[in-house]
């Protein structure tokens, strides 16, 4: 069982948002468990994120990857991390410039997305690399 965790700062506040987001979740559940973290702040985040080992940033400027190429990077980084791994989604103005300095950074494209769509096509992504790995069909090229 993977254990991921996300941290971002801000609640999601779209039910519509919830429910994509929880979907993934529920698919996920016999692989993944997550937990979630709401920072008030980027004080906080930094706080929070601070606490974590094995921790990937969202940021525009990170390494862009095809679907094949996060679903290989997903499944050794959570190796790597003892199936422990942290994604952290900044808040408007993205992630606090102290924890960009040393995090390992990967972009989700190249547009900009709220960080509460960020979750949302996060964990899809999350979902989509997992069962690439399983050879499934949910991924077509």
């Amino acid at each position: 069982m993977y254990h991921i965790k996300i941290l971002s700062v801000g609640k999601t506040k779209e039910q519509w948002l919830l429910d994509a987001i929880d979907e993934y979740a529920k698919r996920l559940r016999s692989t993944v468990s997550f937990t979630y973290q709401w920072a008030k702040n980027d004080h906080q985040l930094e706080e929070l994120a601070a606490k974590e080992k094995n921790t990937i940033l969202l940021d525009p400027k990170g390494s862009l990857h095809t679907s094949e190429q996060f679903s290989s990077f997903l499944v050794e980084s959570l190796e790597r991390g003892g199936s422990k791994l942290t994604f952290v989604i900044g808040g408007a103005d993205g992630i606090p410039k102290s924890l960009l300095a040393d995090g390992q950074k990967i972009s989700l494209s190249p547009l900009t997305f709220t960080h509460q769509m960020s979750r949302l096509i996060l964990i899809e992504q999350i979902y989509r690399a997992l069962e690439i790995d399983k050879g499934s069909d949910y991924h077509r090229a």
